[in-house]
């Protein structure tokens, strides 16, 4: 049975991901489906416009997609299998595909909108729309189990206002749809109620338009993000992993001090690649960022193999065992050699044989 359910309803190619006992989580199968439906739909001239949505434990709406399927990427990295790398190499040309896509995107981001989730729905073009609502629970919480926030989390993150996407990216810290508004990650806010009259809407030539005009009306309440937006970019705009949390920490502040502890917990060694990787993407283009991102996660379960892998224990202690307690190595922030951090840096394939290479 499949987990990405398609049909075309007047003018709109509708997308439902329903896979809800697992938040949505992509597989590499319905990655595949989700491409080989937009491809063939880019050149359908029955479909004006393309909608997605994720099914909730309840129906329609209420969850997104919580990300890629981490389980997978555990067992297959422990595994030796092969369709770890197509996942990711498929994954993100998916991202790059919804990047330039030539129709209007509309995204319903009720629910979490976490990792992969994020990817299918932060890349839409000029004519996209990305709704957020009161239920939104959005974040890149990639540093938790010992990847960085990749589906070109390095492109979208660099452009939020400030140094929110290096808070964003290196605390994983969750958002809600206001908070999403405000970094630049939605286009706009409305109640989870109105979002099935909205979907059924699309199907009218005049749907898009109205949706587009109703968000525009609609201004975002100020969330936690501009309550702590000055701290932010004071301590996230610093150098360096060890110079925000050592300043964090003189801070004396509440929330300066939960922001250290938070860091404190995430993988030492997968903060400093992710702070690199944020500041290098904000001069890429998505493509360069893609390309970036691949050589990145490829080390990531190469550069040690197996268990020995920052990602591998950092899924591990979250999802498979559940003891919350990852073993980082490096385990402290102070420790992590740049030496160790550049590694990920250079390119495992020579450029004419990236599998990335034909993003333009």
């Amino acid at each position: 049975m499949s987990e990405v359910a398609t049909e075309v309803r007047g003018g709109a190619g509708l997308i439902t991901l329903d896979r809800p006992r697992a938040l949505n989580a992509l597989s590499l199968q319905m990655v595949r489906d989700l491409t080989a439906v937009l491809l063939a739909w880019r050149e359908d001239s029955r479909v004006e416009r393309v909608a997605i949505r994720g099914t909730g434990k309840e129906g329609p709406f209420g969850a997104f997609c919580a990300g890629g399927d981490i389980r997978f990427f555990h067992q297959a990295a422990l595994a030796g299998d092969p369709r770890l790398e197509d996942f990711f190499t498929e994954e993100y040309t998916l991202n790059h595909l919804i990047h330039g896509y030539p129709k209007p995107y509309i995204v319903f981001m009720d629910g979490i909108v976490m990792g992969g989730g994020m990817g299918i729905s932060a890349h839409g073009g000029d004519t996209s729309l990305r709704v957020a609502t009161e239920r939104t629970k959005m974040a890149m919480p990639e540093t938790n189990i010992g990847l960085f926030p990749d589906v070109g989390g390095g492109w979208f993150l660099a452009r939020c206002p400030g140094r929110l996407g290096e808070y964003l990216a290196l605390t994983g810290h969750v958002i809600n749809g206001a908070d999403a508004v405000a970094a630049r990650l939605a286009d706009g806010l409305m109640p989870a109620a109105e979002l099935p009259a909205a979907w059924d809407a699309l199907a009218q030539p005049e749907g898009f338009e109205r949706l587009r005009e109703r968000l525009a009306r609609t201004a975002a309440p100020d969330g936690e993000l501009a309550a702590q937006r000055a701290r932010i970019d004071r301590f996230f705009g610093l150098a360096t992993v060890g110079e925000i949390v050592a300043a964090l920490e003189a801070d004396g502040g509440d929330w300066a001090a939960q922001t250290a502890a938070l860091l404190r917990k995430r993988s030492p060694l997968m903060l400093h690649v992710t702070l690199e990787h944020v500041r290098r993407a904000r001069h890429m283009t998505l493509a360069e960022d893609l390309r970036m991102e691949r050589d990145l996660v490829r080390h990531c379960f190469q550069l040690r193999p197996g268990a020995a892998s920052e990602t591998v224990e950092g899924i591990r202690a979250l999802a498979v065992d559940k003891d919350h307690a990852p073993r980082w190595n490096p385990g402290r922030i102070e420790e992590v050699e740049p030496a160790a951090v550049a590694a990920f840096f250079v390119s495992p394939w020579p450029r004419h044989a990236h599998p990335l290479r034909e993003l333009a």
